[in-house]
């Protein structure tokens, strides 16, 4: 199989909500110059855009810790509703530049049929006391990618990763894990986690490739934040198949190529 055949392996492309907004005209000429070998799902964020639409959504309160840690959107309803908003003036905005650029996209939500979520946390931390809160969260337990028909060079899916849980609702899940998780469904050769971050930095320094296993233990001891989850999303895409996981801001074709960013392989 060619990268130019029909059966070409997709890339899977996570594009942060902290930078989205951000990246230049020649970012995405070089997006579309690899989409036209390569069949492209893109996974968005939505921090950025969310924090632009109220205030409330650029107040501490806004965030939640469970008992382990992790942190997550405080997410109602109405934050459901409001994140579909933004999502759907970025899919305007993404799939414009895609098919300026020759590339035929289309926009599909995670909880059309596409992303199935576990139960979410109960307890959380709030005002010092960890208390029983109704978050829409979840964790994704399943990935069908059966509602993406179109796996082609020359087509792009922009995929908005919200889930449907048991009960049917609508919930959030954190973008990069869902990002790993497409990887793993649809059987991606490469994860790219496209962030406002050049690269992953232990003690200070540059890291332009690592094992699965070394990111893994530098997670658990000394990462923090949004760089967590990356490296969690990145062993959990590997596990499922993926070949490789880049992290960084770069080009696409420069971040692949290992000119930028840090690649993370699975030996």
């Amino acid at each position: 199989m060619t990268a130019t055949g029909p059966r070409a392996a997709p890339t899977v492309v996570k594009l942060g909500g902290s930078c989205l907004e951000d990246l230049a005209d020649s970012w995405w000429d070089d997006l579309a110059e690899h989409g036209r070998t390569r069949p492209l799902v893109l996974v968005h964020g939505w921090s950025k855009p969310l924090r632009k639409l109220g205030p409330r959504y650029r107040e501490p309160s806004a965030i939640l810790r469970d008992r382990y840690g992790n942190q997550s959107r405080w997410t109602t309803p109405e934050v459901i509703a409001d994140i579909k908003t933004v999502s759907a003036e970025l899919g305007e905005d993404v799939l414009g530049r895609l098919e300026a650029r020759g590339i035929t996209a289309e926009r599909v939500l995670g909880s059309d049929g596409l992303v199935t979520a576990g139960p979410g946390e109960r307890f959380w931390w709030k005002d010092k006391q960890l208390v029983e809160l109704e978050n829409l969260v979840g964790p994704i337990t399943e990935v069908d990618p059966s509602s993406l028909k179109n796996l082609q060079p020359g087509h792009a899916y922009l995929v908005t990763p919200l889930a449907r849980d048991a009960e049917g609702r609508e919930v959030n899940t954190d973008g990069d894990r869902a990002a790993a998780a497409v990887a793993g469904a649809v059987g991606a050769r490469d994860l790219v986690l496209v962030t406002d971050v050049a690269h992953l930095l232990i003690d200070g320094e540059p890291v332009r490739e690592i094992t699965a296993g070394a990111a893994a233990a530098f997670r658990d001891k000394g990462a923090t934040g949004g760089m967590r989850k990356k490296l969690r999303a990145a062993g959990e895409a590997l596990d499922s198949g993926a070949g490789r996981v880049v992290i960084g801001g770069a080009p696409v074709s420069e971040l692949l190529a290992g000119r930028a960013g840090t690649v993370i392989t699975r030996t």
